[in-house]
């Protein structure tokens, strides 16, 4: 998983669904363990900045999102581990995380913004097939 998110210059994070593994996976490389049944303990603060995914080259939108995350799962080696995180690292566990729950970044986009994306997203889909 880890070469596939290095593959794009842009990619910080990565979930298992998202390259059709399917475990409650992600990886986040911040010089961090790859942690398995991540869970998001608790969220503080509130930010927005532009976000983007591997799923959806070439779109971003701006995405309101907790400055704080405090994270929860098993480590490699089957130990509890405790994430605590602010900022990029932050943003990035809650954005793979929700792939693990089925939600996209383009969840959180207006319904009028996500209409100005529509035709981006249908370019995309277009040239993936």
């Amino acid at each position: 998983m880890l070469s596939t998110m290095h593959a794009s210059p842009i990619g910080v994070g990565l979930a298992a669904p998202q390259v059709g593994i399917l475990k409650r996976l992600i990886v986040i490389d911040l010089n961090r363990e790859e942690p398995f049944n991540p869970e998001i303990q608790s969220l503080a603060g509130e930010t927005i900045e532009e976000e983007g995914c591997l799923s959806f080259p070439g779109i971003t939108a701006d995405v309101k999102r907790a400055a704080k995350a405090v994270v929860t799962a098993q480590g490699i080696d089957g130990e509890p581990i405790r994430i605590e995180g602010e900022d990029l690292l932050a943003r990035a566990l809650q954005h793979e995380i929700d792939h693990l729950n089925g939600i996209l970044f383009i969840d959180y986009v207006s319904g009028l913004k996500r209409q100005l994306l529509r035709g981006k997203l249908r370019k995309l889909q277009q040239s993936q097939q």
